[in-house]
């Protein structure tokens, strides 16, 4: 593990704990009386960033290289089965701590934002779709950066030009975007009410008259590039290098903390492994920017 790695989970392990002892409800629930866990939140927490980062996809791999490796810094590991079920059963926990970091840099109070979706693939033979526990809620859908079809869910992302995410969500395939980001947007109102003359960058995906009305209604101005029957917009010189962030906030999603090798069979596994990745890059970015990194979103000091 490479010092930089042991830093940050040091770092992140002491706020984490400190958060839970001073408000223990946010914790998973556990009855009153019986056996405390040998492995505490915090420590699963940072169990989970720290797999993520390093790009283990397998949990067994995973568990084994902590065995082998890192043995020091957890007086207890649980077995596989052991592990999963904790994570999964922590996943609210995890959902809330993603905005902490988030909300302790200096990018959260950024006025621009960047929207965007990306696949979540479940599964590909159709076989393994029919009997799949996902099915109803994962399908068919077309990705049009990748040029392909795929069978899953789609992680809907607002993050800022740092790559620092927002608001997110996890929808079926065929969600439209446009009713996506509405509900992100609608669902905090203090996320965008502290925010006046926020400016949202969209591609041609968020498109339609009454879309746009309903997010200058929120108080949002949408910067998109025109479609092929509108005149140019505003500002459109600007929006391709802008535009260009969150497709690299996707590319770290899935080619350094393996989106679509989350290994999820189950929608309840799918979810965690999700915020999973999305706390580990929220992490990062909280600490690059405490250190002074230059590049606040690089991942290269955490995964070898």
């Amino acid at each position: 593990m490479t010092t930089e790695m042991d830093t940050l989970a040091t770092a992140r392990y002491v706020r984490v704990d400190d958060l839970l002892k001073a408000s223990p409800d946010l914790g998973s629930w556990r009855p009153k009386v019986g056996l405390a866990p040998k492995l505490s939140d915090a420590e699963l927490v940072i169990l989970a960033v720290m797999q993520a980062l390093l790009g283990f996809a397998c949990e067994a791999r995973w568990l084994h290289h902590v065995h082998t490796h890192l043995r020091p810094l957890f007086p207890y590991l649980p077995q596989q089965p052991g592990y999963n079920k904790r994570l999964r059963r922590t996943a609210p926990l995890i959902g809330r701590l993603i905005r902490l970091p988030a909300a302790d840099t200096a990018f959260w109070s950024d006025d621009v934002w960047a929207a965007d979706s990306t696949p979540v693939e479940c599964v590909r033979s159709r076989q393994t779709a029919k009997r799949s526990e996902s099915a109803g809620w994962a399908e068919y859908g077309y990705c049009a950066s990748h040029s392909r079809y795929f069978w899953g869910l789609r992680l809907h992302l607002v993050c800022t030009l740092h790559g620092l995410p927002v608001a997110f969500a996890l929808t079926g395939a065929k969600a439209a975007e446009r009713d996506v980001v509405l509900d992100l947007l609608a669902a905090d109102p203090a996320l965008i009410g502290d925010r006046p003359g926020q400016t949202l960058i969209a591609d041609r995906n968020y498109y339609g008259r009454a879309f746009e009305q309903q997010v200058a209604q929120l108080g949002v101005r949408l910067l998109q590039p025109a479609r092929k029957d509108e005149p140019a917009r505003a500002g459109a010189r600007l929006f391709k290098p802008l535009r260009q962030v969150v497709e690299s906030v996707n590319q770290t999603l899935e080619g350094q903390l393996d989106l679509e090798r989350h290994g999820g069979r189950t929608p309840a596994g799918v979810i965690v492994r999700v915020l999973q990745r999305l706390l580990a890059l929220t992490t990062a970015i909280w600490h690059d920017h405490t250190t002074g990194q230059a590049v606040p979103r690089s991942l290269t000091a955490y995964d070898h």
